[in-house]
């Protein structure tokens, strides 16, 4: 069983108890592994293009673009920390008239992203949370340097939609999904405020990846459950919106 991955991971992987042990940080030659599995048990994600690949890609789509008015979503990951690589992309793309808006934690130095807000069109930051503590407790990170850049990239005057993945037990209270509405209330150029329920859809790629799901036994989160939220948003004169 495995003897294909085994052979082809050169003693990156293994088994254990009947599955397969991979040593990710190990590994360096990913291609080698794409199609080694015929039943499938070991997966590549993901492909290594060049800018200038990915923009023959996105040329295919300009017709529809220039019909919908559309555009690219960089998203991730995080976008910004393929920085400069995205660089050359977004000004391929500007180049090319193509309305660019990115998905970004926020959680990375200014600098990197001031370069950028003069080339993006509309920005889609997330939000998590307020509490410089318990965002350091479930993402490792640091709240504070999120909240400055939210700042920061209000005054620059360029319009954004906050986005709030709303998560059990992480920010899920009328107390801080509030306090997040306050935050972004509180912004001038903050045009929408969208919020993401939480759905246990990533547990399946945690098991994949041999990583453990914190959130594996959170139930669904259900839209109407964030309707008065929905409301205290309008009162405080945000557009909100539940995306699926």
């Amino acid at each position: 069983m495995f003897g294909d991955c085994i052979r082809a991971g050169t003693g990156h992987i293994v088994t254990d108890s009947n599955k397969l042990k991979i040593e990710r940080e190990k590994i360096t030659d990913f291609e080698s592994l794409r199609n080694i599995c015929p039943s499938k048990a070991l997966q590549v994600a993901g492909e290594r293009k060049s800018v200038s690949q990915i923009i023959s890609e996105i040329e295919k789509d300009i017709p529809f673009y220039e019909m919908s008015g559309g555009g690219v979503t960089l998203s991730g990951g995080e976008a910004f920390s393929q920085d400069p690589d995205l660089m050359e992309l977004v000004i391929e793309l500007k180049k090319r008239k193509i309305h660019i808006s990115v998905e970004t934690s926020l959680h990375l130095p200014w600098e990197t992203i001031e370069k950028y807000h003069d080339l993006i069109d509309v920005f889609l930051p997330d939000l998590k949370h307020t509490d410089n503590e318990k965002f350091a407790r479930y993402t490792g990170g640091n709240a504070v340097l999120v909240l400055n850049n939210f700042m920061k990239l209000d005054r620059t005057g360029k319009p954004f939609i906050v986005r709030v993945p709303v998560i059990p037990h992480f920010n899920f209270s009328e107390q801080e999904l509030c306090s997040i509405i306050d935050f972004a209330a509180g912004l001038q150029n903050a045009h929408e405020i969208n919020f993401i329920p939480f759905h246990s859809m990533a547990k399946e790629k945690y098991a994949m990846l041999g990583k453990e799901y914190m959130f594996e036994n959170h139930r669904n989160i259900e839209k109407t459950e964030l309707s008065r939220y929905i409301e205290y948003a309008g009162e405080k004169g945000i557009t909100a919106k539940i995306l699926n």
